[in-house]
């Protein structure tokens, strides 16, 4: 009796068996530099040992990874999926060696923790006391970055959990939980506040000023955009587009016609140096929220909970305040 065969279970059994690490490691090195001279190059082989490795890697997979254009090796669709998966594998590979070395040290265990910087200090300080006051300690990694950044990370297995803005696009595996809302308010030097205070709100008076916005595409920078639009007035092209509080606080110190917006809670950290004001307005709308957010695969691990229960303890406790 004939059976047919499954492509799948066949492809499945080929990697079982004959994928190895430092074949993931290859494909990522052409992808990465294009041309097999330089892999050879950084791998110290020579270049038809590089060919030959290729041709056993694309074997395995049953499909041509790389084709040769003007400008180098360029993944094909089977070579962009494999690449996809490959990041992730070697990223977990990184991840388990670095917990148990962190082990082995005498650490608890290790989390890499991403965070926007419109996180309140209160919201980080109790994020990182928990952590670093384990006995025994946890290593900790923190990556700073736009919600987009970090949602990216925890994708490619870069991140366990992060706390950032909510995230409306589309990532398989993420678990998001809002856990604190922020007043959003108008920013601008402290020199400059008394002048710019005066009259009414008026979008179309504050779209002549130097703006301070995110970059574009991000979830923040279509938030305010939405809010100029809404206000029947074009968005302002702004001075400078960053996420860095440092270069925000740069920047409204030395330019008295800057303004941005920004959490109100966090501005009022930051007036206590001096250089930030809050205009008196207020707005009719609230910031995207603060949310925890995490892997499927995660969300029950011992570490990923306890750090989830202690945030959004913390944030309840703001709240009430």
């Amino acid at each position: 009796m004939v059976t047919a065969r499954d492509p799948a279970a066949d492809l499945q059994h080929a990697l079982l068996t004959r994928l190895k690490l430092r074949q993931l490691s290859l494909v990522q090195a052409i992808d990465r530099h294009r041309t097999l001279g330089r892999v050879a190059a950084e791998m110290r082989l020579s270049q038809p040992a590089i060919t030959k490795a290729l041709r056993e890697v694309e074997d395995i997979f049953g499909n041509m990874l790389f084709e040769r254009t003007s400008r180098g090796l360029v993944p094909t669709p089977a070579g962009d999926a494999v690449l996809h998966y490959a990041r992730r594998w070697l990223a977990e590979l990184d991840a388990t060696t670095r917990v148990l070395t962190s082990l082995e040290a005498g650490r608890s265990g290790r989390l890499r923790l991403g965070l926007t910087q419109q996180v309140p200090q209160q919201l980080l300080s109790a994020a990182l006391t928990h952590l670093l006051d384990r006995n025994p300690r946890m290593a900790v990694l923190t990556r700073e970055g736009t919600t987009d950044e970090l949602v990216a990370g925890l994708v490619a297995r870069e991140l366990d959990c992060a706390i950032g803005r909510s995230y409306d696009g589309d990532a398989t595996g993420l678990v998001q939980e809002a856990i604190y809302q922020q007043e959003p308010c108008l920013v601008v030097s402290a020199k400059s506040l008394d002048r710019l205070s005066r009259g009414p709100l008026d979008w179309a008076r504050l779209a002549q000023l130097d703006w301070i916005l995110p970059p574009p595409n991000t979830p923040m920078r279509r938030t305010y955009n939405a809010i100029f639009v809404g206000a029947g007035v074009q968005p302002p092209i702004p001075m400078l587009e960053t996420t860095s509080i440092r270069s925000m606080e740069t920047v409204l110190r030395t330019e008295p016609n800057a303004i941005t917006i920004f959490p109100r809670d966090v501005v009022a950290e930051m007036e206590r140096a001096g250089h930030w004001a809050a205009l008196p307005h207020r707005l009719s709308w609230n910031l995207p929220p603060v949310s925890f957010f995490t892997l499927k695969e995660l969300a029950g691990h011992p570490m990923v909970v306890s750090l989830r229960a202690v945030v959004v303890e913390t944030a309840k406790a703001m709240q009430r305040r």
